[in-house]
């Protein structure tokens, strides 16, 4: 079974209770770790998925891996192949997309709670749960990329999460 790509930007955002999950169900990973000098993968066929965790970086720097990243997972939604992306991973994962990432003029940081937007979403993605109250720590806001779907919101910044095609989604 080809590995499931997890890409770290920064030492203290590893992969944690995504790296249990993944060895509990067997299923095999590699980190990327781009913050140790990593380079990006060429082809997202390579791995059975990607997850992208967060980090204290934004999108809008000029940063070095940020180009061949967004294009790698252009590739990945193309593909096919599932994309995840956390807090800096779904910032990049819309911005790679064409949608805008900015400062937010209400960052949130703390437990905060979160609505989903229908009732589909909260069958597909959020275990029936129709409200949750997760950890947030973010300066930075985006756009639903075009073809996504917004699936949670809040009364902060109203896009928490997007999904595109049922497979990839992506989280403030």
């Amino acid at each position: 079974m080809r590995p499931i790509a997890i890409f770290r930007f920064s030492e203290t955002e590893g992969p944690a209770h995504f790296a249990e999950w993944l060895d509990r169900e067997r299923l095999p990973w590699r980190l990327i770790a781009v913050d140790a000098g990593d380079p990006i993968p060429g082809d997202p066929r390579a791995f059975a998925g990607i997850g992208m965790m967060g980090g204290p970086m934004s999108v809008y720097e000029s940063l070095h891996w940020i180009d061949p990243l967004s294009r790698l997972l252009r590739d990945a939604v193309d593909a096919k192949v599932p994309v995840i992306g956390h807090c800096l991973g779904g910032q990049l994962l819309a911005q790679a997309l064409g949608a805008r990432v900015q400062r937010t003029r209400t960052p949130e940081i703390g437990w905060i709670d979160v609505e989903t937007t229908d009732s589909g979403a909260r069958a597909a993605w959020f275990g029936g749960h129709a409200r949750f109250t997760p950890f947030q720590w973010h300066y930075d806001v985006f756009d639903v990329p075009a073809g996504a779907t917004r699936v949670l919101t809040n009364r902060f910044n109203p896009n928490q999460a997007y999904v595109i095609d049922d497979r990839h989604i992506g989280f403030q």
